[in-house]
């Protein structure tokens, strides 16, 4: 069991694909080199095209002897500066980093004030137009619950049950202009952070109403609910287990 830090600015999302570098192929490359195996690698979820993690969990089968911490820090000493292995640890053999997750906890970063960020601009969307956060907070409460979702699963989402439990929505804002949204929930659709933020987002700004949600919702309708937010300004902050 692995815990691990990346930006995935540089990265076509968490899952291997053919013809674009991806977390995980990164890794199971990486993996590769030092114990000399063909490793697979099993994500607690699929983050998308620029997306980042600050602890995502995963898992692999390895018949190395090589101690877990020299193996942390051979894999380390490979991989390249934008991924690290935080912590590895051995798991019981039937341990799967998707399957036995009970909740993840997302975070979205806004910058919100007139100047845009330099130290901010691959980890947070910038957004100049002064927000009301105590309405994206009223609207914020009303995600909370199990509902079917649809009205925030992208287009292709690709499966047909769109129903999820959010357990928590928090906004919480700083001094210098930083708002940051926690969403906690027992499974996610595709785009469905990105989603939920991007329509916070028109609550602030004052383009819909918090009582606008109960309706968007219930509609499970993609056309009723707002922009899809940029995925620069998303992390994987934590999976429950």
């Amino acid at each position: 069991m692995m815990i691990l830090e990346y930006d995935g600015t540089g990265y076509h999302g968490w899952q291997y694909q053919s013809e674009r570098i991806s977390i995980q192929q990164i890794l199971e490359e990486s993996i590769g080199k030092i114990t000399q195996e063909i490793v697979r690698v099993i994500g607690s979820g699929r983050t998308d095209a620029g997306v980042h993690a600050m602890n995502q969990v995963a898992n692999f089968m390895t018949n190395s002897r090589i101690k877990e911490r020299n193996l942390l820090k051979g894999i380390n000493s490979v991989l390249p500066r934008d991924i690290v292995i935080k912590d590895l640890m051995e798991a019981d053999a039937g341990f799967h980093a998707r399957y036995h997750a009970k909740s993840k906890v997302y975070l979205y970063q806004i910058v919100n004030r007139s100047e845009r960020s330099a130290l901010y601009r691959n980890f947070a969307w910038f957004v100049n137009r002064t927000l009301n956060v105590d309405q994206m907070r009223e609207a914020a409460i009303l995600f909370m619950g199990t509902h079917d979702y649809s009205s925030f699963c992208a287009s292709n989402c690709g499966i047909s049950n769109h129903v999820r439990t959010i357990k928590r929505v928090d906004i919480e804002q700083d001094q210098w202009g930083m708002l940051k949204v926690y969403v906690e929930a027992d499974g996610f659709l595709k785009y469905m952070v990105r989603n939920i933020v991007g329509t916070l987002m028109e609550i602030g700004n004052g383009q819909r109403r918090p009582e606008d949600l109960g309706a968007i919702i219930a509609a499970k309708d993609r056309k009723r609910a707002g922009i899809t937010a940029p995925s620069h300004g998303l992390f994987l902050k934590e999976v429950r287990y």
